[in-house]
């Protein structure tokens, strides 16, 4: 089991499964979102997470986009897309112990910002991992 939660502890989370689609993010939205030049993801069933302290504010960032976050300290939390109805996508960074949860992949290389150097030796994607038939490694 994974767990987590916000910077000031208001809302916490567990995750029952194996997590998959661990990812740094680099697109615009998740950005400004989290205020990051990029942002390290990862998925789990939607029926395996739940909040278990504390209720996290939401907001659309889009038509078919549900972002959660921590109302008091502004930490992001989820992401759920109408796409992937079956799966719910956790920031790395706010699991107790984010080390379990290592990337596997850059996606939306092709948005990242100039300065932000990939330096690691994990596939990118210029956008997103599925259907983009474009992978690559960083030299």
């Amino acid at each position: 089991m994974l767990t987590g939660g916000c910077f000031c502890g208001a809302v916490r989370y567990e995750a029952r499964a194996e997590p998959f689609h661990e990812t740094i993010c680099h697109c615009a939205d998740c950005r400004r979102v989290v205020g990051a030049a990029q942002v390290a993801w990862f998925s789990v069933p939607r029926p395996a997470f739940r909040f278990v302290a504390g209720t996290p504010t939401e907001f659309r960032s889009s038509a078919a986009v549900l972002r959660r976050f921590c109302g008091t300290c502004g930490t992001a939390l989820t992401y759920e897309a109408e796409s992937a109805p079956d799966e719910i996508d956790i920031t790395t960074a706010s699991l107790d112990e984010p080390g379990q949860v290592p990337p596997k992949d850059h996606t939306w290389v092709s948005s990242r910002v100039d300065w932000d150097t990939i330096s690691d030796k994990v596939p990118t994607f210029a956008e997103s991992r599925v259907g983009c038939g474009q992978s690559s490694y960083p030299s």
